[in-house]
């Protein structure tokens, strides 16, 4: 609290006759992944003021830009409003048009593939492989070649960089070259992951990322989409300004969106990127104390990590085996939930959401087994020791009652 600030009346709490409704419980004083700030943001958002330039437009949007080309290694990077702008510029840069197919991962956040059914598109949803939790490209190849025989293929892939975990994309993109379909990576939670030494969404034609406030580095908002295609940059960067064409007057051949980011949304991002390898180092170390925390637990496993990846692990996940537990995925979140922990269970899929029942599917057993059983863990990288050990006891005492 600031000085000269006083602290405001706590609201009455709500009592409910025996048999009514219960009050609900407090919010979690422990969050699933926090804000964690660099230090620099002040400095660097009053360099921003001072220099006038608010807009998404100036110095401080093309310094970002250039900062996050040099982590990631893309040569051409927009800043924009959000992740999911990134993804809906990347889907009208590949074309996608009323009644095209898109195929993604059934295991993520519905802002993959949202913008592809607001656009008209026809959404199909793949299941994914045990070893990495992300697309399964074995079952994208065998699915690829029933629609070419169809004569049916896709307009776009979508692949999904889970958690922190990067899609196999040689193997993807192995698949979706045979038959000309391009590849848009959802790297939205993977900024400083790897495959296969090459940086998270990299082989992709476009690839998104966002920097929401509980991204690995976050601008409090905000997101961006890469590409090595100087053209494909080109055309996004006109989509994202209003498909202005340049001329002195206003002239427009196509119509676009106010997708820029902000000057001052690009002046905190800027100021936490030189933070990533460090948030990522710190993020692997979260997880490697669970492991060693909750590991000899029987019924309870995490999520793996394939040998061609290197993972942020944004998030730390936990399988539940109720068959082999004594507790159950639900249980475990409400005990933490009672203790003031916040968690989360992974991701529905997508084709068991009411807003997808028509749409078709390919597999989907092993994403429904992985939301039945998975709990996304507190993964900050500002958590202490301490804290975690907290997260720890709360689990352990699931497993012994």
């Amino acid at each position: 609290m600031g000085q000269g600030q006083e602290a405001a009346a706590a609201p009455p709490v709500l009592a409910f006759p025996r048999g009514g409704r219960r009050a609900p419980p407090p919010p979690p004083d422990l969050l699933l992944s926090p804000p964690h700030l660099a230090g620099g943001e002040m400095a660097s958002l009053q360099a921003t003021l001072d220099s006038g330039w608010l807009a998404p437009a100036g110095p401080t949007v093309a310094a970002f830009e250039a900062a996050l080309a040099e982590a990631t290694g893309f040569p051409h990077v927009l800043a924009l409003a959000s992740g999911t702008a990134a993804l809906h510029l990347g889907y009208r840069c590949l074309g996608v048009a009323p009644g095209d197919e898109v195929w993604t991962s059934t295991l993520t956040f519905v802002a993959t593939i949202g913008p592809a059914v607001q656009m008209g598109a026809l959404p199909r949803f793949l299941d994914v492989c045990p070893e990495s939790w992300t697309l399964d490209p074995a079952l994208l190849e065998r699915e690829l070649a029933r629609a070419a025989r169809r004569g049916r293929l896709p307009r776009a892939v979508v692949p999904v960089d889970l958690f922190g975990q990067c899609s196999d994309l040689d193997a993807i993109r192995g698949a979706c070259d045979r038959w000309g379909v391009p590849v848009l990576s959802d790297s939205a939670a993977a900024l400083g992951a790897t495959q296969r030494g090459r940086h998270a969404g990299r082989g992709a034609r476009l690839a998104s990322f966002s920097f929401n406030g509980n991204k690995i580095v976050t601008a409090g908002g905000g997101g961006a989409l890469a590409t090595e295609d100087a053209a494909l940059a080109t055309r996004a960067r006109m989509l994202a300004a209003q498909a202005k064409e340049p001329a002195a007057h206003y002239q427009h051949e196509t119509t676009g969106y106010n997708y820029g980011m902000s000057s001052v949304l690009a002046a905190i991002g800027l100021a936490q990127l030189p933070a990533l390898a460090a948030r990522v180092a710190a993020r692997r170390a979260v997880f490697e104390r669970y492991v060693q925390g909750l590991g000899d637990l029987p019924g309870l496993r995490f999520m793996p990590e394939p040998a061609w990846g290197r993972s942020s692990r944004w998030l730390s996940v936990a399988l539940i085996d109720p068959r082999r537990a004594r507790t159950d995925r639900e249980a475990v979140r409400r005990a933490l939930a009672a203790a003031g922990i916040e968690s989360r269970p992974v991701w529905k899929p997508l084709h068991l959401q009411p807003a997808f029942r028509r749409a078709p599917h390919a597999g989907g057993a092993v994403a429904a087994r992985l939301f039945e059983q998975g709990l996304c863990l507190p993964s900050g990288s500002a958590m202490t020791p301490e804290q975690q050990r907290r997260v720890i006891a709360a689990i352990r005492d699931c497993f012994r009652a």
